[in-house]
C-alpha cells in the first residue's frame, strides 16, 4: 500500500510543472482573448521565466504588447521569436505591421548582394537545424567514400569522389552556419530603442551635443555600454521628422534593450 501512495506521489510531483504550465498559459490566452492585454503580457512573461523560452510565447507576447500599443516591446517579442524560429511567418508579418507604426524610418547602409544572399541563407535554419544538416551530409558524404573505395569501375568510383567531396564541403559549412547562428542568439548586438523619445548625444554625458531624436521601435546595433549609457553605430539612416542624413558616426543613446 506504502508502494502505491509512493508511486501516486511521484507521478504526482512529475506531472504538476506540467500541469501548472498548461494552467497559467490557459490564464494568459484567456486574459488575451477577453481584451486584458496587460495582464496576458505578465502571464506570458511569467511562463518565459519559469518554463523558458519559444518562439510561440515570445509571439503571444508580442501579440500582447502589440495591442496595448507598447509598440517598442512588441517588435523587440516578435524579433527574439524570429531570432528563434528564422521561418515564423505569423512573427514577420505581425513584426512588419508594428514596424509601421515605428517614427523612425531607418535605411540602412546597403550591402554587397552576396553578403546579403549568405546572411539570409544562414537565417533560414536555427543553429540546431543547421548541425542536423552537417550531420546528415557528412554520413552521406561517408557513404560516398565507402563507395569510391569498393566501386567496381573507374567510373563510379569518380562520381563517388566528387560527390564525396561535394558533401564534405557542404558539411563544412553547415557547421560553420550553425556556429555564426549559436553566436547571432547569444552575442549578437541588435537592440531596441524602449522609451517614447531617446535624445542621442555625441558622448555619453547629459551635457553632450544633441544630435538627434530616435523614437520607441527603433532598431540600432550596440557597440559598447558605459554606466546607463549605450554606445550605438549608425550607418545611412534617414529620420522623417528631420528629413536629414546620418553618415556613419558613434553616438550615444541612453535607453535601449538588446534582444
Amino acid at each position: 500500500m506504502k508502494r502505491i501512495i509512493l508511486y501516486f506521489i511521484v507521478v504526482l510531483v512529475g506531472i504538476s510543472p506540467i500541469f501548472a504550465q498548461s494552467v497559467l498559459l490557459k490564464q494568459a490566452n484567456d486574459s488575451y482573448v477577453k481584451g486584458n492585454y496587460e495582464q496576458a503580457s505578465k502571464l506570458y512573461e511569467e511562463l518565459l521565466t519559469k518554463e523558458g523560452i519559444a518562439p510561440e510565447l515570445y509571439y503571444n507576447l508580442g501579440n500582447a504588447y502589440y495591442k496595448s500599443n507598447e509598440i517598442g516591446h512588441s517588435i523587440l517579442n516578435y524579433e527574439r521569436a524570429l531570432r528563434l524560429s528564422p521561418t515564423y511567418s505569423d512573427a514577420k508579418f505581425n513584426l512588419e505591421l508594428a514596424q509601421q507604426k515605428v517614427i523612425d524610418n531607418i535605411i540602412q547602409a546597403p550591402t554587397f548582394f552576396l553578403i546579403r544572399w549568405i546572411e539570409n541563407l544562414i537565417k533560414l535554419l536555427t543553429s540546431n537545424q543547421w548541425f542536423v544538416v552537417s550531420f546528415i551530409v557528412f554520413i552521406l558524404f561517408l557513404a560516398a567514400t565507402f563507395l569510391f573505395v569498393f566501386g567496381s569501375s573507374r567510373q563510379f568510383r569518380k562520381t563517388s569522389f566528387y560527390f564525396g567531396v561535394v558533401f564534405l564541403l557542404i558539411s563544412f559549412v553547415s557547421v560553420i552556419f550553425s556556429g555564426v547562428r549559436k553566436d547571432q542568439l547569444e552575442n549578437h548586438r541588435e537592440a531596441i530603442v524602449m522609451q517614447g523619445v531617446v535624445t542621442v548625444k555625441s558622448s555619453p554625458d547629459k551635457s553632450g551635443t544633441d544630435l538627434f531624436q530616435l523614437h520607441e521601435g527603433t532598431k540600432v546595433n550596440v557597440k559598447s555600454t558605459l554606466g546607463q549609457w549605450t554606445e550605438i553605430v549608425l550607418g545611412i539612416k534617414r529620420l522623417k521628422k528631420y528629413k536629414t542624413f546620418c553618415l556613419g558616426g558613434m553616438n550615444y543613446c541612453p535607453t535601449v534593450k538588446k534582444q
